[in-house]
């Protein structure tokens, strides 16, 4: 009797496992609309536009996913230093606004497959151009804070050397103080900061790059099907040609 009674629990937990546990993406459709988080500064993956709109390359994805899964989709400025924190609160459903797929970030949040390749770029004065990563030796650097630019800043081997690290709620606001002469360069998103510099004209960048890396969606650890339904999804846009269209639209059509 022992024995049957254990090969029925067995058999429970298997079956428990196997069809009830994850009902994330369920509970997306029931609600009728999923919430993500953003910096709402990160042009061109999601910012305010001249309405006060939110718009980007990230927004329209979410937009077209949002589309296709017949729900609707909510924006959420939240505050980039605490946004896994938001994720795993239950605040938002989603960090989708460039984030980069680093250990520790996988460590606190379950992500999408890649969809967006970048590095991270020193930026500066045209009169007073920072090239390569050594010279920012002796340099004030800023960058926005808890961002990919802050992991790569302090794994690179002139980080002890740096005069000082000023760090910034946004990358808009480390540009504009790069602008006014408060700081020697800036370390920021490649697609970041030459969205801000295409509109200003004012600034240079590198030629090396502190990193190379991928961007992907953050959702909750356990919100296994919802991650799998992102991906699917995420892949049927690259397959009609939906993705490349929205590329186009922000970055323009890239060189064969």
């Amino acid at each position: 009797m022992k024995r049957l009674l254990m090969i029925v629990m067995m058999l429970v937990t298997l079956v428990t496992g196997v069809f009830g546990a994850d009902k994330s993406f369920e509970k997306i459709q029931k609600n009728g609309k999923f919430i993500v988080g953003l910096d709402a500064t990160f042009a061109p993956m999601g910012f305010r536009g001249e309405n006060g709109e939110i718009v980007g390359f990230d927004i329209d994805l979410a937009k077209e996913v949002a589309k296709r899964w017949g729900v609707e989709v909510e924006f959420k400025p939240c505050e980039w230093d605490g946004i896994i924190f938001d994720l795993n609160s239950g605040n938002i459903d989603m960090v989708w606004n460039g984030m980069t797929m680093t250990e520790e970030r996988k460590r606190q949040a379950a992500f999408s497959e890649p969809y967006f390749t970048d590095g991270q770029l020193i930026f500066s004065k045209r009169e007073a151009k920072v090239n390569k990563v050594a010279e920012l030796e002796g340099k004030v650097v800023g960058l926005q804070l808890g961002s990919s630019a802050d992991y790569a800043v302090q794994k690179s081997d002139v980080f002890s050397k740096i005069k000082e690290v000023k760090k910034y709620a946004t990358n808009v606001e480390a540009l504009m103080d790069l602008e006014a002469g408060r700081t020697d360069a800036v370390v920021v998103d490649t697609v970041a900061g030459k969205y801000y510099n295409s509109k200003r004209a004012t600034l240079t960048y590198s030629e090396e790059s502190l990193t190379k890396e991928y961007y992907g969606v953050a959702m909750r650890k356990n919100d296994k099907a919802l991650v799998e339904k992102l991906n699917e999804t995420l892949n049927e846009m690259k397959a009609d040609g939906t993705f490349e269209k929205i590329s186009e639209k922000w970055f323009g059509k890239e060189e064969k």
